[in-house]
């Protein structure tokens, strides 16, 4: 039941009708479609006809392995990554991330990537990250016995960099708009496999979203049915379209009858999902204004976030820090303390304001210890404490 992948090869997003060998993974985006404004993305295919569906009839826990047909081929050991609680919450469900290993989301994407990159052979990994993304790569690849570069900006929070450096990766702190020159010399130059994007839009690694989908089983099984709708935090949108191809495959594998509507959770101050949906484009850059949400707050989008929020008749959201800072509260007043990105997901569905027929989730995405100014607060030291003070009504 859990045994070998069962991915086929590699298809253009651009036109799906053109193929590659699944490896090496592409990892500069289609080379047929992709011009010098829009990149394409990739996509992995598999002998669904192979898979067998008692796959779905395990618990969801930790080690995306357990889903492995469905996965490309898992070389890099696992940190127990996957298996998250949902939690229920003024009327929705919150799928919390923060459990992963390395507290996000990102750890299902690295799994898979940093597995690539030991199957190529690859002499080490390099990101381009300022906070999660960056760490996970950085702590699957130790766990790999891989070197990993991590090239992040000057302004990401002190304490995310601690945290990358700790699984003793090379952390260098770049102005933003030299990282992905250097990314790609240290690419060509030095052969190392990167697990971020190198592309004018956003296409990413090709089997990134393949982790997330794991995101969907496990929900298709914590539920016992198909959500209704999902709200996730996007920056990107790998987590996006991972988590609707979960879906659309256990409809393909004939498991579910629908799939749900997806909706992009993007910051107000960029959001280009939102751009590129409303004007019809594939992908879209706009200017990015002030936020702290610095996780989703990003001036460049991809395609595979349009063909999630399109193809599941879902939206595309923008929420504003006041609105994400409120959601935090709120989840952290219920003991999930959530990234300020991490909120979107809520943040959203608040926005949205709508009811749907059946259940509702949240994805949320990475703790609270990741935002900026964590830690840089002091507090009063009480020099007489009284009951009082604790409790001014006792």
């Amino acid at each position: 039941m859990n045994g070998p992948s069962l991915a086929l090869r590699q298809r253009s997003l651009g036109d799906p009708v053109i193929e590659f060998p699944l490896f090496p993974p592409l990892t500069r985006g289609c080379p047929e479609t992709s011009t010098g404004e829009i990149a394409y993305p990739l996509d992995v295919t598999y002998d669904y006809a192979r898979v067998d569906t008692r796959l779905f009839e395990q618990e969801p826990g930790a080690d995306i392995a357990r889903w492995s047909p469905l996965l490309p081929p898992l070389e890099a050991p696992t940190l127990g990554e996957g298996g998250t609680p949902l939690v229920e919450f003024d009327g929705v469900h919150i799928k919390d991330e923060s459990r992963n290993p390395t507290w996000s989301h990102k750890d299902r994407l690295n799994r898979v990537a940093v597995s690539a990159a030991v199957a190529a052979g690859a002499p080490g990994v390099v990101v381009a990250s300022s906070g999660n993304h960056g760490a996970s790569a950085a702590a699957y690849a130790a766990r790999a016995g891989l070197p990993a570069i991590v090239l992040t900006s000057a302004d990401s929070p002190p304490a995310a960099q601690s945290f990358v450096r700790a699984y003793g990766a090379t952390v260098m702190s770049v102005p933003v708009e030299k990282r992905w020159p250097l990314l790609r010399e240290v690419v060509d130059r030095l052969g190392y496999h990167p697990v971020s994007n190198q592309t004018v839009t956003h296409t990413g690694h090709p089997f990134g979203p393949e982790g997330y989908k794991t995101i969907a089983y496990e929900l298709f099984l914590q539920l016992g049915r198909v959500p209704a709708a999902v709200f996730t935090p996007t920056g990107y949108a790998e987590l996006l379209y991972g988590v609707w191809k979960g879906f659309v495959e256990l409809r393909l594998l004939g498991l579910a009858a629908s799939v749900p509507r997806m909706f992009s959770c993007e910051t107000a101050a960029g959001g280009p999902h939102a751009r590129a949906l409303a004007t019809g484009a594939p992908a879209a850059i706009v200017e990015l204004g002030a936020s702290d949400a610095y996780g989703i707050a990003g001036p460049v989008g991809g395609h595979r976030g349009v063909v999630a929020v399109r193809d599941s008749g879902g939206e595309a959201l923008l929420v504003s820090d006041d609105e994400l800072r409120l959601a935090q509260r709120d989840l952290a007043r219920q003991g999930l303390w959530q990234e300020l990105s991490g909120a979107a997901g809520l943040a959203g569905y608040r926005r949205l304001g709508q009811d749907f027929d059946g259940p509702v989730v949240c994805v949320a995405t990475s703790s609270g210890f990741k935002d900026v100014g964590v830690g840089a607060e002091r507090f009063p030291v009480v020099a007489e404490p009284t009951l009082r003070d604790l409790a001014p009504d006792a």
